[in-house]
């Protein structure tokens, strides 16, 4: 990987998104550089559908998660993210 390029989304960064995406973000999404991601949208093989605003691509982000098989609710919670002090009161016997 050359320094220029960028790393895949995370599990957590695919939650965080907006309604749709560009094409880099897609990209990073897919683990793909955004050259493959445009010859992809050429050859009409996109995973995904894909809206056309102008001259721009814009991916719905639903959409585009679907298609890397990740469902459209998270599987975390927030819960986690608390002090440990509430972890250990919520399990107290």
């Amino acid at each position: 990987m050359n320094s220029t390029a960028q790393s895949p989304l995370s599990f957590v960064e695919m939650f965080e998104l907006p309604t749709v995406v560009d094409v880099r973000t897609a990209a990073r999404a897919l683990g793909v550089c955004p050259a493959t991601v445009y010859r992809m949208l050429q050859r009409q093989v996109f995973p995904c559908p894909v809206l056309r605003v102008g001259g721009r691509y814009r991916i719905p982000t639903i959409e585009l998660m679907r298609a890397l098989g990740v469902d459209e609710h998270p599987v975390y919670s927030m819960e986690l993210h608390r002090p440990t002090e509430f972890v250990q009161e919520a399990f107290a016997f």
